[in-house]
């Protein structure tokens, strides 16, 4: 299956390893996950004009079986990609910590809520997709 990640955006990267955990989980299962810091804008390397950007985003989103929300914190990006993903039919999983306040918006959009205790829980509960 191929994932495309969506995640709150940070531009220092300090959610980094959340998404490198999350893609190494799902890769290890032999999906194909795409994110637009880690595979297209490589890590801070190359920058693209807001316009860009969500332009390089919904093509990801179509290009992509499933649209993974990482829900743990909220983010516009992460609305605006979700909105899209189910405007366009494709299946939206969820995951966030437990306890996290997932808005009920994606919650009635989602296919799938996944919530984590850790990043062991969070692989664990990723190996199953």
């Amino acid at each position: 299956m191929k994932f495309c990640l969506s995640i709150k955006y940070y531009p220092h990267h300090e959610n980094r390893e959340t998404i490198e955990s999350i893609c190494n989980a799902l890769e290890q299962n032999r999906h194909v996950v795409k994110h637009m810091d880690r595979d297209y804008e490589k890590w801070g390397e190359i920058k693209f004009s807001p316009q860009e950007l969500m332009e390089q985003a919904f093509k990801i989103i179509d290009s992509c079986d499933v649209l993974l929300v990482e829900a743990s914190e909220k983010g516009v990006g992460i609305g605006i990609e979700s909105g899209y993903a189910y405007a366009k039919g494709k299946p939206i999983f969820v995951i966030a910590k437990e306890g996290s306040d997932i808005s009920g918006t994606l919650k009635g959009i989602a296919q799938k809520i996944i919530t984590y205790t850790s990043k062991e829980d969070m692989k664990l509960k990723l190996s199953s997709l």
